[in-house]
């Protein structure tokens, strides 16, 4: 196995909280699964050469497309519209011709390649403005989240058995999968998922144990798996993101269809978030946050709208100048209970990057959200306009942002 990258270390000064939350989090119960706290190695200062930095390596592009876009285009950038993988619907299509969303996710059961490669042009040229086009992404892990499995994709086995295999047949499988990807107009691949599902609650654990999602029951064993499945995509010229950080091992919720979703155990210095540091060390291009509230590292704020996740543990533990997305904050029912438009601020106000929105319905109001707050507040103007720049340097590294 390689050397691990140096990752993580002990909170060394308290961060500023960001907005609060309406519920009150339980209190750890019987069930609670004891957590290790020792600190990870101090992180290094050189960041990964595939990770985009926070200043670009072309900066007069960047500035020129920044300075071209409206506040409304840039802030659509951060918004990443869901759209049904067998191509758009006439509301969908209506929805990403207007407000020109920075990526497009599909969602639902797709079809054939040739006929995803339809779906995506589509897609594609509604959401293209001013020369930059959008990020196009699945959930390509494999198992049973596997969103493209028609004529011409390979079926992917589900992780617990692509943790079985020797990193080399991974990273090889892996290639020959982000290839149909491409083939397919797909340029981002939701994967992998780096956390941790301890084998005594795996039958517990709905979002990853119950569906087979996970590489393995300890950081040893997963992040093996997830360096060679980043490794693979990025040789096939797929951008990936490592998810769902800090984890979800140990929740017994899955936030898609379960409100109030909270981890009592996992801490700021967690060994379990070996796997996303290692995934970010094999070349990861994003980190994807979690909407759980994580009750010993943020207890007032979900992940993703937290500034101590985001800012503390991404941004300054890890040494992460990449892009940070969400997972689905638009259609998951344990976001509901917050409003649309404090849904994509919120992210933003705590340091992230792209807003994941599975109800396209709700992607204007995220939008004008952003906008009026942008406009009401210049401290989250500069943030707004940092993270556009993220976006813009990832896109123009892989082809597309035409300069």
């Amino acid at each position: 196995m390689r050397a691990r990258a140096a990752a993580l270390v002990v909170l060394s000064a308290l961060l500023l909280a960001g907005c609060n939350d309406s519920q009150s989090p339980p209190t750890a119960g019987p069930d609670t699964v004891p957590s290790s706290s020792v600190p990870l190695p101090p992180k290094t200062t050189a960041q990964p050469t595939a990770t985009p930095s926070e200043t670009p390596s072309a900066p007069s592009c960047i500035d020129t497309k920044l300075e071209s876009l409206t506040l409304r285009q840039r802030a659509a950038q951060l918004i990443m519209t869901g759209m049904g993988a067998n191509g758009m619907t006439s509301a969908q299509r209506s929805i990403i011709q207007k407000q020109k969303p920075g990526g497009v996710l599909l969602l639902g059961p797709g079809g054939s390649l040739a006929h995803t490669r339809t779906a995506t042009a589509a897609a594609t040229t509604a959401a293209t403005v001013d020369g930059i086009r959008p990020l196009v992404a699945a959930d390509q892990e494999g198992g049973q989240v596997q969103r493209l499995k028609g004529s011409g994709f390979t079926r992917i086995p589900a992780a617990t058995v692509q943790g079985t295999w020797t990193s080399d047949k991974l990273t090889a499988r892996a290639t020959q999968w982000a290839n149909q990807l491409k083939q397919a107009g797909v340029n981002t691949n939701l994967s992998p998922v780096a956390d941790v599902v301890p084998a005594s609650l795996k039958k517990q654990n709905a979002p990853i144990g119950g569906l087979d999602r996970e590489f393995g029951n300890t950081p040893a064993e997963v992040s093996p798996p997830v360096q060679a499945f980043v490794r693979g995509m990025t040789a096939g010229g797929v951008i990936t993101s490592v998810k769902h950080f800090p984890g979800i091992g140990r929740v017994r919720g899955n936030t898609d269809f379960s409100a109030d979703v909270f981890d009592n155990v996992t801490v700021r210095s967690d060994d379990n978030l070996q796997p996303f540091a290692d995934g970010i060390e094999a070349g990861s291009e994003m980190l994807m946050v979690s909407t759980v509230t994580y009750t010993k590292i943020d207890p007032k704020n979900r992940a993703a709208f937290s500034k101590t996740v985001i800012q503390g543990m991404i941004r300054d533990n890890l040494g992460y100048g990449g892009v940070v997305i969400t997972d689905d904050v638009g259609a998951a029912a344990n976001v509901a209970k917050v409003p649309a438009g404090q849904r994509a601020t919120r992210v933003i106000a705590a340091g992230g990057d792209i807003v994941i929105n599975g109800a396209a319905d709700l992607t204007a109001t995220m939008v004008n959200a952003l906008v009026v707050k942008a406009q009401q507040d210049k401290e989250f103007a500069a943030q707004l306009d940092q993270s556009v720049r993220r976006v813009l340097a990832l896109k123009q590294k892989h082809g597309l942002v035409t300069c």
